[in-house]
Parts: structure tokens; sequence; C-alpha cells
């Protein structure tokens, strides 16, 4: 299973308020939620993500509330995979949870540069920056964890199982 795609470049400690702001978590539609995701970090985000565009940040993200709005508005927005050179232990399970790709390689968190174009393996782990030719090696997803990405999350896995 592969993902390629632009990439949305954050520092650290991007936490789930920004991810999500609190004043929108009573909306229920996902998509309208997703309307509003990065918004406080990255007002132009939802206008310019497309479909399996890539967010890369640097140390913890998903900091914050346990909230699982954030990794689904990612997700929803279009997102195909979050690299970063570490997360929030409970936006990980969240991530996983929910089906959202997620990979932790800090060499390519600090070298890949907002706007390039990034393709990941996700049997191998291999990131290439597609604009600079760089490679780096992530922890491959488990074969468990690709089959509940693959059921868009835990709830889905479970019902086909």
């Amino acid at each position: 299973m592969n993902v390629k795609g632009k990439v949305f470049k954050y520092g650290d400690n991007v936490d789930t308020d920004v991810i999500i702001p609190a004043r929108y978590l009573a909306i229920q539609d996902r998509a309208e939620l997703a309307s509003h995701a990065m918004e406080d970090i990255d007002r132009d985000f939802v206008k310019n993500v497309k479909k399996n565009d890539i967010i890369v940040a640097e140390k913890n993200f998903g900091c914050g509330s346990s909230r699982e709005h954030a990794p689904l508005v990612i997700k929803e927005a279009g997102v195909g995979c979050v690299i970063a050179e570490t997360f929030a232990r409970i936006f990980y399970r969240n991530a996983i949870n929910i089906g959202l790709p997620i990979i932790e390689c800090p060499e390519a968190a600090r070298a890949i540069a907002a706007g390039d174009e990034v393709e990941v393996d996700f049997d191998s782990g291999v990131i290439t920056d597609v604009t600079t030719g760089k490679s780096f090696q992530g922890q491959a997803f488990p074969e468990f964890m690709q089959k509940i990405i693959a059921a868009n999350g835990l709830v889905g896995y479970i019902n086909n199982n």
C-alpha cells in the first residue's frame, strides 16, 4: 500500500486544539467538521489540501486532549499519511483506530520541506521525497495495522472479521 502527495509542514507540539479547535466539536457531520481542520495553525489548509497529501511535523504531533476528532478531521480532509519525529501516544492510538496512517521517522520529519512531493510505502516503511530524491527508512506497518487501515479503522476491521 502506497500514498503519494504534497507536503504540509508543521513544527513541534501541534496539539489537538489546533488540529480541530474545541469550538467545532459539537458538529456531527464529518465533512463539515473537517472543513475546520488545522485552521488555527494554517488558515488555508482545507482550501489547499488534496486527497493523499501528507502532513509532516516535528516532535509530539497530536499532543493535548485525547479527542478522536483530531485524527478523524485530518483523514476526512483527505490526508493520506502523517509523518512526524514523534506522536503523542493517545493521538497515535486514535489514528490507528480510525485508519489514519502515521509514521514516526525523525530524519524524514526534519529533512522534508513544505510543498515537497513525498511517497510513502507502508509495506516497507520507505519514505521518498520525490522532490529531492532522498529516501528515509520509517517503521513499516505491521500486517495487522495495514488491515485496520484498509478497513477504514478498527471498527471496520472488527465488523469485517
